[in-house]
């Protein structure tokens, strides 16, 4: 299992949480077929290189740094597992059990992505299972970042053919609140921008937000605004003015555990991918704020709207509205969520 070297970590120094033996720390596992490689870190359960096949080369799906170590100071969540609860909890704080919960507040007075020391900011166990998936583990402890009760969180990343799939579970000793997203930056090979790109996604309402981008409560529809990904325009049009989008959208209410394409995101160069999940909807962001100095991989760059992050997901700031869907786990009725990712070119058929 290699390990990183102490070089530069560009613009952005290890997070302050972490020991100064963190980079000796940092390990990975790559997995490979004949349609993708997958390199997974041991911090924040990150997803630093996932490339497709195209012809006798390999064409780059996420965004990445070109040094694995430059991941302890990232900003940005680039490819990791992010939670205890994805996105923005309004006021770093909610009520359970009739009495207040404070958290970690990292985002002005909000939470962003569970915390200073959130679950994409930490080190997990990671073992390789089989020739095709590795798994990764980790123990949230009672108190940290806020949030009561002790999580086991587990997770397993597997390569079937053109797909890698994402199986996230978590138990806990005490009711408290799990909501779990996938971090990854999309590129599909693209070297510029995204706004060419094409996103067709079913969810026909999406949550208005306050400006600090915590949901208000209301459930609005996408019609005749710029989050109207159903019929797969390309983001430059339904975007005209290149603001940018980070907002969550909503699905179909489906039966409970049932997986169903939520997107397809296809690429000018031809190279597609359908992303399936059991999750009632997702923050589609295209990098908006994204800018580091430090090195990205070969022919990338870490620059505004050069890749698309779509994080399935239970809906944000759900501890603090109470119509929305419940993210609250209970002893004895863990957390799953399975989220699939099937990559293809414009080559003939594979052979899976």
């Amino acid at each position: 299992m290699p390990s990183a070297s102490l070089s530069s970590f560009g613009s952005y120094p290890p997070h302050a949480h972490l020991p100064e033996t963190a980079a000796g720390q940092l390990r990975w596992l790559d997995l490979e077929n004949d349609h993708l490689r997958l390199r997974i870190l041991n911090f924040g359960a990150i997803t630093a290189r996932l490339d497709l096949r195209a012809g006798d080369g390999w064409l780059p799906m996420v965004l990445g740094y070109r040094d694995m170590a430059a991941y302890l100071g990232d900003p940005f969540y680039l490819g990791a597992i992010v939670g205890r609860v994805a996105n923005r909890v309004g006021g770093a704080g909610f009520d359970l059990a009739g009495r207040r919960v404070a958290l970690d507040a990292n985002e002005g007075g909000n939470q962003l992505h569970g915390g200073t020391a959130g679950l994409g900011r930490v080190f997990w166990d990671i073992r390789q299972v089989a020739d095709d998936a590795v798994e990764l583990r980790y123990t949230s402890a009672d108190g940290e970042n806020g949030y009561p009760g002790c999580a086991e969180i587990q997770l397993r990343i597997a390569l079937s053919g053109g797909s890698v799939s994402y199986d996230m579970r978590a138990s806990v000793d005490q009711p408290t609140p799990i909501n779990l997203a996938q971090h990854n930056y999309y590129t599909l090979g693209a070297t510029g921008d995204i706004w060419e790109h094409r996103l067709q996604c079913p969810a026909s309402t999406y949550l208005r937000l306050r400006p600090d981008g915590v949901p208000t409560g209301a459930i609005v529809p996408v019609a005749g605004t710029s989050f109207d990904f159903t019929d797969g325009q390309p983001f430059a049009t339904l975007d005209p003015q290149r603001r940018g989008t980070d907002n969550h959208v909503i699905f179909a209410k489906g039966a409970e555990g049932y997986m169903s394409e939520i997107a397809k995101l296809t690429s000018p160069n031809g190279v597609s991918m359908r992303v399936c999940s059991d999750q009632p909807g997702a923050q589609i962001y295209t990098a908006t704020h994204l800018s580091s100095g430090a090195a990205a991989q070969e022919g990338q760059q870490l620059a505004p709207f050069a890749a698309v992050c779509i994080e399935p997901q239970g809906f944000p700031d759900a501890v603090n509205q109470p119509d929305f869907p419940s993210v609250i786990v209970h002893p004895g009725r863990p957390y799953h969520q399975r989220l699939s990712l099937d990559f293809s070119t414009n080559e003939a058929d594979r052979d899976d």
